[in-house]
């Protein structure tokens, strides 16, 4: 009957009501009952950090978020700092913190304290909708991961269970719009990255998953030639067929050659094409100038892609740049480039056994199952720069509409949150 009831609360009402367990220990159902004692000021935090804006490019209110936590986590006596980035890179920095013990298994907690939502943005504060529900710019994305981080290790704190573990904090102020070159924006996470076991990632989850992979997400520019002339002359030996038709051929050349491949997408997102284009990469727009009496001189063609694994990078990025040089249409010439992003987390076993400690977290809290959610449907997140380390991502609070002025964080969920992260974490560094 027990678990009848369970199902139907999982299925039905939303976030699941805890469900008693012989599997917990004595000292688990203590960190439970100090998290119960938390859950209500652990709300009020959550309320004040959304009502900051910190959107990326609002570096004051990033720093402000990340001093807040900064000076929490102080309290738990966890060591914070916070790492500046150079005036080139044009971003506020990011938030560690960390504790060093000598027992369990190392761990890098991830979380971030941006934004997409600007300071010129019209959704700005945290608006409760009922059911226990809110609309709350950055909720779930991630503001509400962060404060099950806090929340987390704060119990774990108070119960005197992780004095000689080492536990680091990583939470970015650039993770909507990272900073440029990647190599030293996401340094500090790297090097944390190096210093531990597992990696724990707290962007937003969804109810009975968690994420054992993402897929990379980097960018693809084509730049095609060709030769300006009387339209009357297109296909002539001497003018060829023209920029725009030489770019037509490219890509439909990579539709029918290059996808197919599990994970694999590639998306061209932006193209021009005429006598002459411009294109601000940082605006996302551009212009081209062109007359149906003149062949086309130039085209140009902004993408972006994804996938599962570093091999499945490479061997795309092969497959279009032979496409793109070999075949030119007469009169043009044609050159593709590739931009950094974030690298793929691969699906591994090591991964898998995670999850499958972390779904038996979850089981013996009464809160059900986890299964791996599909790497297809997730966007890149920061725990892949440091894929070369076990991890699972999406432990923070369920939410719906992130990116977006209808973003909702599930209020109810940050105590299932809380407390599957403070077992996890517990029991990852006995």
């Amino acid at each position: 009957m027990k678990v009848l009831t369970t199902l139907f609360m999982l299925l039905f009402l939303g976030t699941p009501i805890l469900v008693s367990s012989q599997a917990l220990s004595s000292q688990e159902k203590k960190i439970l009952k100090l998290i119960d004692q938390d859950l209500d000021e652990a709300k009020e935090f959550l309320i004040k950090v959304v009502n900051i804006n910190s959107g990326t490019m609002n570096h004051k209110g990033v720093r402000k978020v990340g001093q807040l936590f900064g000076d929490a986590f102080n309290e738990l006596s966890m060591k914070s700092l916070w790492v500046e980035l150079p005036d080139s890179v044009n971003r506020a920095g990011h938030l560690v913190v960390e504790k060093v013990g000598g027992t369990g298994k190392r761990l890098l907690l991830i979380g971030h304290l941006d934004t997409v939502f600007e300071e010129d943005s019209p959704f700005q504060k945290y608006e409760p909708i009922g059911d226990n529900k809110a609309k709350a710019p950055g909720g779930q994305d991630m503001k509400g991961g962060d404060v099950v981080i806090l929340y987390a290790l704060k119990a774990l704190h108070a119960a005197g269970v992780i004095n000689d573990a080492t536990i680091t904090v990583v939470m970015t102020g650039d993770e909507e719009k990272p900073g440029k070159p990647l190599s030293v924006s996401r340094e500090a996470l790297i090097e944390a990255g190096k210093r531990s076991d597992i990696a724990l990632g707290f962007e937003g989850g969804r109810p009975g998953y968690g994420v054992t992979a993402r897929r990379s997400s980097s960018g693809w520019k084509l730049e095609v030639e060709g030769t300006r002339s009387h339209s009357s002359r297109i296909f002539s030996e001497n003018v060829g067929s023209g920029a725009i038709f030489e770019v037509a051929r490219i890509l439909n050349a990579f539709h029918e050659e290059v996808k197919g491949e599990e994970y694999l997408t590639f998306n061209p997102g932006v193209i021009l094409g005429g006598t002459m284009v411009d294109y601000d990469h940082s605006l996302n727009k551009g212009t081209a100038f062109g007359k149906t009496n003149v062949v086309s001189q130039t085209a140009l063609v902004q993408g972006g892609m994804r996938t599962i694994s570093m091999d499945q990078l490479k061997r795309t990025q092969e497959k279009m740049k032979a496409i793109v040089e070999n075949g030119n249409l007469p009169g043009t010439s044609a050159s593709i480039s590739f931009t950094e992003g974030y690298p793929p987390m691969s699906p591994t076993e090591e991964n898998k056994k995670i999850l499958d400690e972390f779904d038996q977290v979850s089981k013996d809290l009464g809160y059900g199952p986890i299964e791996a959610f599909d790497p297809g449907a997730r966007g890149a997140a920061d725990v892949s720069f440091v894929s070369f380390i076990p991890g699972i991502d999406g432990l923070g609070m369920f939410g719906e509409g992130a990116h977006t002025p209808q973003e909702i964080v599930d209020m109810g969920s940050l105590e299932l949150a809380v407390k599957r992260a403070a077992i996890l974490i517990y029991r990852l560094t006995r």
